[in-house]
Order: C-alpha cells, then structure tokens, then sequence
C-alpha cells in the first residue's frame, strides 16, 4: 500500500507539472471560477440534468430555479426546503390532492420572458403530458422518478397555480425542488425555426438546440458550452434574490472524472477548486496552502440488492452477513484517509428518522460467519454474487477502490464478489431500468449513491413496491407489505412530528430487514485554491456558488 500511495503521489506531481502550462490562465479583467467535476461530461443543460445530483448542482441550481429549493447557507443546520419560485404553498383543507402555490412575481428568464402561471403549466406538461409539443421523453426519467405522485398542474390566475397529485402527498412541496423551470417562451421560438419531418422531430431539434443556448431564471446564465469539455456560466446582474447575484463574473466547469488528474489540475494552478480530491494527496494538498472543506451530508453509499425470485439476497441471513462483514472503520482510516462517515443506516442515531432498529450495523466478522454458514456456506462453498459499480460519478466517492475493499473484505465470510464496471451515467440509467433489465447484466446487486434529505429519495423510492422501475428506484423489487403500510402513513401524515414518527418506524423496519448493505456517509471534500472565499459547505448534496468570491 506504500508503494502504492507514492507512485500515486507522484503521479499527481508529475501531473501537475505537465498541466501547469498547458491550460490557459483567465484574463485578469474579469474573475472566473474554474471547477473540476467529477463528472466524465458536462451534465445536460436543457432544464432537467443528467449525472445524479453533480448534475443539479451544477447545471440544474446555477441557471435554474424550482418552486422550492434547498436553504444552502449554512454549514452548521441541515438543510430545509424554503421558498423559491414560488413564495407560498397550502394543501386543500378538504381533498389532500390538492396544493395551491402562489407565485413570485416580477421574475423573468435569462431571455426576458416572464415567468408566471403559464410558464409553470408548461413546464409540468413537458415531462408529464405525452401529447404536449413539448413533451421530452429524455427528461421523463430524472424528473417523474423523483415527483411520482405529481398528476396535472392548472392556472388559477397569472401568478397562481394549483398543483394535483394522485394521492395525498404531504411530500410534494420537497419533491417540487427537482422540477426545473424552463423558458417556454425560449423553447417555443427554438421550435418555430426548427427544421423536422413532424412535431416531435421539431420539438427534439428545439430541445436540443435550447441545451445550447439555455435559459433559466438562476443566478447564472450560460455563457459557452463545449460538450464533453467545458460549460462557462456568466453571473446573471438580474437575479431576482439580489442577495445571491454571484460574486465572480464567470464560472467554468470541466468534466475530470480521474481523482488523480482532478487533483494534479489544482496543484497546477489548471483549476481553483476540485471535487473530491484525491484522499492520499490530501497531506501535499494541504501543505501548499489549499484549502480542504467536509461536512457529514444526507448520502449513503450502499449496496441495493436484487429481491427478485432466485436472488442471493432473498435469504436475510446473507443479507445480515454482508452487513457485518465489512469493517468501516478500516475503510475510513486507511483507503479514505477519513473521509466518510460509517452508515449504520440510511440514518445515525440522534437523526428523526433514525427510528430503534433492533438489528445493531457494525463489524462482526464471526456472526456474520456463522450467519452465512447457517445458509449453507463456508470455506468450501462461497456464494458469487456479481455488483454494477461505476469508476467514478456524482457522490460516488471512490467507487472501484471502495468496490474492491468489500471484495476483499466478504471473501473473508464466504463471498465471491464479482464486479460489473461500467461508465457512471449509463450506470444512473441502468439504475431506473432495474435488476430484470438486461442492462443489469446478471448483476444482483447495485452501487449508486443516494441523497437523504427528504423522505421520497431517503426512504420510499427504495422501499415502497410501487416505485419498481419504470416508476422510480425500488432497482431490486423489494415487495415488502409492511413497508408500503408504513410509506403510505407517512406520506398521508401532514402533521411534522406525527410524520418523522412514521419515518423513524419505517427505516427501523428496513435497517431490521438489512435492506440494503449500508457502507458510507460521504463527507463532501472539495480542495480550493485558497484565492477562493466566502464558501459555504452546507450539510446538502447540493452548494450555493453565488456567495464565491476570487482574490487576485
């Protein structure tokens, strides 16, 4: 592992030293924040983002907005939905599938149009309406999957929408964060000049001309976008929450998706800031003056097993087994160098939601091989199980590193772990498509990282039958009736604290079960220049780059 460290630091330093001169510096009459992603490429830019939620964050909440967003001003409280495009929301007092939403007035997009009832309709309609010209299936799969319930939206007036989902849903005004409002009218001159054989072919060819030349009402506008290369975002003077009119004249965003090369970029002077650095050149990022920020944020990096008929994982015993076999500790303090949070759940004790699982998550290689043993396994008869991981991706962390620690780790209680390595954005889609897809290529098991902030993407899409794909995230078709009792007293609870005591029953429930094979709580690292200021980490997947500021 020496060996290995020092070839990879000096690795990084060799990179470093062939990029230094390589890139070109920013003219110094305009300040500009270079980013380098995780991502292997620029996520979409037409509205609704590709990529996880590296994609919201970086071309989702810069240059759009949502009828609710993510309060991200704080490092110290978690992060809650406040007012965003919408200033006001309520439920129908007497049919629950009903929320009226008044509007912010005096908002208008990137191109000048305003935004109002008409624009929010439209945007609805374009992942929800098959027969609306606007209509994207393309964008159906990162938005619907994530507002489920979400059915029609109506105008009541110019700044007054009423919103109806097919059940009650007191999650809804959460869920709204992941629709993105697009311009219509932007998208409609697009689609009068486009050239086609029918309306759709008219409407893909607007869509894709619009993902060239975006318009949002966000804080940024973009400025250039070279695919696959870089994406420039240009402050927007105009936003309408002045106090997050961005500091710096322009942000660049570069996709790096090797940890290696991220790092060597920033030690180069290539980039001011990078996501998730490399954790064994954290000591040298350190000692040249660069700054490291963490913070525990909503995210687990798990194992989502396959439930269907002839899995593996069907057995509880293996399902325990797993849990126990892996020692996080020593995954934190040596691959990671301390940078992640062990998961004993999707939530730790002292969170609402935590809930009293009786099943205690923690390193008991013993138990967990006497569990496996009592499946009918052991040194001379391992059980193969085959995971699809990534090489890199939105949060997470590192994947194959981490992938072949486990390995390594549940050989050791009779596991022969086969990994299935395939790119990070066919491995989000593969995520939708679920376990009986071929996509899942024998697969019976899956490792996509998953945000926790809300109870739709912490819980219910992974628990509740009915969010098998095509709907949502259920990847294994868990069908577990005490699950779905409880989601749906959660999502019918409207009182906050009757709520979280639902929530709390129902991820006890899922711990008890060993739902998942719980690993990490990812930390965030980002490495900065230390030119960058006013950064704030909050406890969210997702920043606020408006409150940035570059010293020259």
């Amino acid at each position: 592992m020496l060996i290995e460290k020092t070839t990879r630091a000096a690795l990084i330093a060799a990179l470093a030293l062939a990029t230094a001169a390589a890139w070109p510096r920013a003219a110094s009459a305009e300040t500009v924040l270079r980013i380098g992603m995780t991502a292997a490429d620029i996520p979409r830019t037409l509205g609704q983002p590709d990529q996880g939620f590296e994609g919201n964050r970086f071309t989702g909440l810069t240059m759009y907005d949502a009828l609710t967003m993510w309060d991200l001003s704080s490092a110290d409280k978690p992060s809650v939905v406040i007012p965003g495009l919408a200033t006001e929301w309520k439920v129908d007092d007497a049919d629950k599938t009903k929320w009226t939403f008044k509007l912010r007035p005096g908002v208008t997009f990137h191109d000048g149009s305003p935004f109002n009832a008409d624009a929010v309709i439209w945007n609805v309609e374009k992942v929800l309406k098959q027969d609306a010209p606007q209509f994207d299936a393309s964008q159906v799969g990162v938005t619907a999957s994530r507002m489920p319930t979400l059915a029609s939206a109506k105008k009541i007036d110019d700044m007054t929408v009423e919103l109806t989902t097919k059940e009650p849903d007191s999650f809804l005004p959460i869920n709204l964060t992941n629709l993105f409002m697009a311009s219509s009218a932007k998208w409609q001159a697009l689609y009068d000049k486009a050239e086609g054989a029918d309306a759709k072919a008219k409407s893909q060819a607007a869509w894709a001309a619009f993902a060239k030349d975006a318009s949002g009402t966000g804080p940024w506008k973009m400025s250039s976008f070279t695919p696959r290369e870089r994406l420039e975002l240009a402050r927007n003077a105009s936003y309408w929450d002045k106090a997050r009119v961005p500091k710096v004249d322009k942000m660049v965003l570069l996709p790096m998706p090797e940890a290696n090369a991220r790092t060597a970029a920033l030690l180069s002077g290539q980039v001011d800031w990078v996501e998730a650095p490399a954790p064994d050149a954290l000591p040298e990022i350190k000692q040249r003056g660069f700054v490291l920020y963490t913070n525990e944020e909503p995210h687990v990096w798990p194992w989502q097993f396959s439930r269907v008929e002839g899995s593996p994982w069907n057995d509880i015993r293996v399902r325990k087994a797993a849990n126990l076999c892996v020692d996080r500790e020593g995954l934190k303090d040596g691959l990671l160098a301390g940078l992640m949070v062990p998961a004993s759940g999707t939530f730790e004790p002292g969170h609402p939601w935590r809930g009293n699982p009786s099943f205690q998550i923690k390193y008991d290689k013993p138990a967990a091989q006497k569990l496996m043993q009592e499946a009918g396994y052991g040194p001379n008869k391992k059980l193969t199980v085959k995971v699809q991981t990534s090489a890199s991706g939105s949060g997470q962390m590192l994947p194959l590193p981490m992938n072949e620690y486990l390995q390594q780790a549940l050989a050791e209680c009779y596991f022969d772990v086969q990994l299935d390595v395939i790119e990070w954005n066919t491995l989000f889609t593969n995520w939708r498509r679920g376990v009986k897809d071929p996509s899942a290529n024998g697969s019976n098991a899956t490792n996509v990282t998953y945000a926790a902030m809300d109870p739709f993407f912490a819980l219910v899409r992974f628990l509740q039958s009915g969010m098998a794909p095509p709907v949502s995230n259920n990847w294994g078709f868990i069908n577990n009736p005490k699950f779905d009792e409880l989601v749906k007293k959660a999502r019918q609870t409207f009182d906050p604290a009757a709520r979280d005591t639902a929530l709390a029953e129902l991820h006890a429930a899922s711990v008890d079960d060993a739902a998942f094979l719980y690993v990490a709580h990812d930390v965030a690292p980002r490495a900065m220049s230390p030119k960058v200021k006013g950064f704030v980490q909050p406890k969210s997947w997702f920043v606020d780059f408006s409150p940035v500021s570059m010293v020259q």
